[in-house]
Formats: structure tokens, C-alpha cells, sequence
């Protein structure tokens, strides 16, 4: 290792594009890397307020704050000693055209995908989550579906880019299979009767031990090929007040973390962290809190992996 190398495991800022500093690589489907971390810099379909466009780029600059930990805690060892990661920076669509997201997202998402590799997006509005749900559905069949949020986004009232209608899209196309998806923090209204999906919502998931609600996500979910999606409203705006709809009575960021590191085992096939807009932001720590989460949905991955 060269002198200049030794510098830069020290220099916490300094250069520091990709997130969690890992190198940057424009050619993802010929990377040596088994993840490939995308940020899609779009917020068209935003219901409220505007800005998490901006989110992949707030992420990953938050995220250099945990790239010195090399052993993060309380994992115990190195992510690096078992995954490879690169950062293929951000999509390129065409600016206001949602219809043009949709398929660049889709085509970049099958690409890397063909190829056996997996991954892990910074948005953009939750809206993101259905073009890439298509590409893994015809990668990996329908897929269960844990989702972590403040809104169940399955409402049929809206257009076809819409954050708040993904999942009711999802479904109609037979992306996912709801009665073996989860959704975690729910905390606005819903139809808890005839909701096609095991629903956790807030009220449960804030009192009841973490042990039992991962045993009941395992139990959902099982073997199948599963999606983890979160939207960083799950947490409570006191956690995370840089998002576009915030709801009271949230997750804190320990529990959702604690849950995040008890999905170790599951067939994870595609994650992604969305909704983090920075101009509502305060002290960055929104865009913490997602490059927290981001980094501990690779360690469970890497987890999975050794069998630890």
C-alpha cells in the first residue's frame, strides 16, 4: 500500500464522491463488484413537498461520516473482507419526463441484474421502487415485499407516477406477492380489514419486542426472493424531519435498525432507501440516518453470507 493509499484510509473528507467512499465505476455490468450502489436523483412524483431529488447526493455525503469505522458495531468485522461494492453514480434520464425514468431505471436495473449482480438505490421519491421492482420481477419472479414506511402506498386514487401507488401497481402486474410482503411502521390510514399485506403498523412496532415482530416477518416472508424497500419517513420526524411527507409517531432510529439487522437470513435479492429530501433537513441527520441504514442493509448481506 502506498503512501497516498495509507492518507486516504485516514482523510475522512477528502475526496469522498462514492458513498461510503467506495470507488466510483460508470461501467457497472463489467464491474468485478458483486453490489452496485445507483442513486436516482428524482422527485417528479412527489405528493408533497419537493427536494428528494437531492437525496442520493445528501446520502452519500453522510455516509463518509461511518467510512472510518472499518469493523462497524456491532457486526464485528470488515463489510469490504466480504462484499464488493461500487458506486455507478447517478441515473441519466431525461429531466421532467417521468415515462423516461421509468424505462432507463428499468433497463439499467436488468442489466445489472442479468449479469448476477445485485443492488442497493439511493433515491428519489418512492416512486422509484416500481421500475425497479419490474426488473427484479422478471429477474427473480414476484417477490415478497418488506417495506419499511409511514404509508402503505397501495392506493388505487392516482396517476401512474404517483408515490403513493407503487404497490397497488405492483400488484396488479404480479410483481410482488402481498400476502408474503410485510409492511413495517404504518401509521396513516388504511384499510387494515382488506389489506392484501401483513400490515405492522406503528403503534405494534414501537411497543412490542423487536424479537417477535422479526420472527413474524421471517415467518411471512420465508425462502421466497424478497425486496426491502425504505422510506426514511418510517422514522419518527424527530429521527428524520428531511422527507417529503413526515408523520408523527414513528419509528426511532435504533428500533428500525435493530429490525433492518434482524432480517439477516432472508433471500434480500434488491434493496433500496428512499424519500430523504435534504432542504427539510437539520445537522444532516435524515441523510445519516438513511447511509445508516443503507450501510446496515450491506452488512446484512454480508452477514448472511458468513453465516454469522
Amino acid at each position: 500500500m502506498t503512501t497516498l493509499e495509507k492518507k486516504a484510509d485516514y482523510s475522512l473528507y477528502s475526496n469522498a464522491f462514492g458513498f461510503l467512499r467506495q470507488p466510483l465505476d460508470f461501467d457497472p455490468v463489467n464491474s468485478d463488484a458483486q453490489w452496485i450502489i445507483t442513486g436516482v436523483p428524482f422527485d417528479l412524483a412527489t405528493t408533497g413537498r419537493s427536494g428528494s431529488r437531492f437525496g442520493p447526493e445528501a446520502i452519500r455525503k453522510a455516509s463518509i461520516n461511518l467510512a472510518w469505522e472499518s469493523q462497524r458495531w456491532p457486526w464485528g468485522f470488515k463489510l469490504s473482507n466480504y462484499l464488493s461494492i461500487v458506486d455507478c453514480g447517478d441515473l441519466v434520464f431525461e429531466a421532467g419526463n417521468a415515462s423516461d425514468l421509468c424505462e432507463s431505471l428499468e433497463l439499467h436495473a436488468e442489466a445489472v441484474l442479468a449479469v448476477g449482480k445485485k443492488m442497493l438505490t439511493l433515491g428519489g421519491d418512492h416512486f422509484i421502487t416500481l421500475p425497479l421492482l419490474r426488473a427484479h420481477a422478471r429477474q427473480f419472479g414476484p417477490l415478497s415485499l418488506i417495506h419499511f414506511d409511514a404509508h402503505t402506498d397501495d392506493y388505487d386514487q392516482g396517476g401512474p407516477f404517483d408515490h403513493g401507488t407503487m404497490f397497488y401497481h405492483a400488484i396488479q402486474e404480479g410483481l410482488i406477492d402481498p400476502e408474503t410482503s410485510v409492511q413495517i411502521g404504518i401509521r396513516t390510514h388504511h384499510d387494515q380489514e382488506n389489506t392484501p399485506f401483513q400490515v405492522f403498523d406503528a403503534g405494534y412496532v414501537n411497543e412490542a419486542p423487536v424479537t417477535e415482530i422479526i420472527d413474524r416477518i421471517h415467518t411471512t416472508v420465508a425462502h421466497r426472493p424478497a425486496y426491502l424497500t425504505f422510506d426514511i419517513d418510517c422514522l419518527d420526524p424527530a429521527y428524520a424531519p428531511g422527507t417529503g411527507t413526515p408523520v408523527c409517531g414513528g419509528l426511532t432510529s435504533d428500533r428500525a435498525l435493530q429490525l433492518v439487522r434482524g432480517l439477516q437470513g432472508l433471500d434480500i435479492v434488491g434493496m433500496d432507501v428512499v424519500e430523504v429530501a435534504p432542504a427539510y433537513d437539520s445537522a444532516d441527520i435524515t441523510a445519516l440516518a438513511a447511509a445508516t441504514v443503507a450501510l446496515d442493509m450491506l452488512y446484512v448481506q454480508a452477514a448472511s453470507i458468513t453465516d454469522r
